[in-house]
């Protein structure tokens, strides 16, 4: 299964010990999936305040940079999968203004913050919600022109499995977008780091979150999430083709690319 590939190549975690959670080397898919479910039931009003703090502030421009890395050509569809609180549909749908958005995510809650926040910026027209699991993406193969993903595989236990759905709801040549966070490769920048990740950012959680440990939870996968060239190794496995990345902030997170392949569709 792809989750032992993946502890295999990282060794990340620093031993910070988290009350509610097990650390992500120790636990199995199921527990993992366990995790997210409960800990993206309890940050949802967090979440944006969550993003900027793991970012240093910088995921609004990250996801504007993955924005005009997609090329939108054919029927202008866009799948956003694991949309969150809809950041990135809202920016898909504000810098492609002919471009219909799809958006999708497992928590209900997350969902019901996501279609207040499209109603606020008057993107209801544009892109339509649904709740969804992205192991089993509800819509049929050849739909979108491209799909992405922002801040939400690391998540998911199954990384291949979800590659390979986002695959094959997109059309032939078209393109996948993976916006990830991960750890910096330069051990000057690493260690500090991993310091903000696992002991200012749940200081800080405390202050406002009814979850604190989930934020313990969230510098843990960040810190264990594969290194560039290992995930590109796993969107090569899915079937994708064309693999690159592009470091963002020093290599606080990347952005993953990848095609469909045109033949033998």
């Amino acid at each position: 299964m792809e989750t032992g590939k993946t502890t295999a190549r990282n060794s990340h975690y620093t031993g910070i010990h988290m009350k509610k959670y097990k650390p992500l080397v120790q636990a199995t898919e199921a527990e993992h999936a366990a995790m997210v479910r409960d800990i993206f039931s309890t940050i949802t009003s967090g979440y944006d305040v969550m993003n900027r703090l793991v970012s240093i502030r910088r995921d609004v421009a990250w996801r504007r940079f993955a924005i005009k890395k997609i090329s939108l050509s054919r029927k202008k569809l866009f799948l956003d999968v694991g949309t969150g609180t809809g950041d990135l549909a809202i920016e898909v749908a504000v810098h492609h203004p002919h471009a219909c958005v799809v958006a999708f995510d497992l928590s209900g809650k997350m969902i019901d913050f996501a279609r207040k926040k499209i109603e606020k910026r008057r993107l209801s027209g544009k892109i339509q919600l649904a709740r969804a699991d992205a192991l089993a993406i509800p819509f049929r193969s050849n739909t979108f022109d491209a799909a992405g993903i922002a801040f939400g595989i690391r998540n998911i236990p199954d990384r291949i499995a979800v590659l390979k759905e986002m695959m094959r709801v997109i059309v032939p040549g078209g393109e996948i977008a993976v916006l990830e966070m991960g750890l910096p490769e330069a051990p000057l920048l690493r260690r500090p780091y991993l310091v903000y990740l696992n002991r200012v950012i749940p200081l800080v959680a405390s202050l406002f979150s009814q979850n604190p440990d989930a934020y313990y939870y969230l510098g843990d996968s960040i810190a264990n999430f594969p290194r560039p060239k290992d995930f590109l190794e796993l969107m090569s496995d899915a079937g994708l083709e064309n693999g690159r990345f592009y470091p963002l902030f020093q290599g606080i997170a990347h952005l993953f690319m990848a095609c469909k392949p045109k033949r033998g569709i």
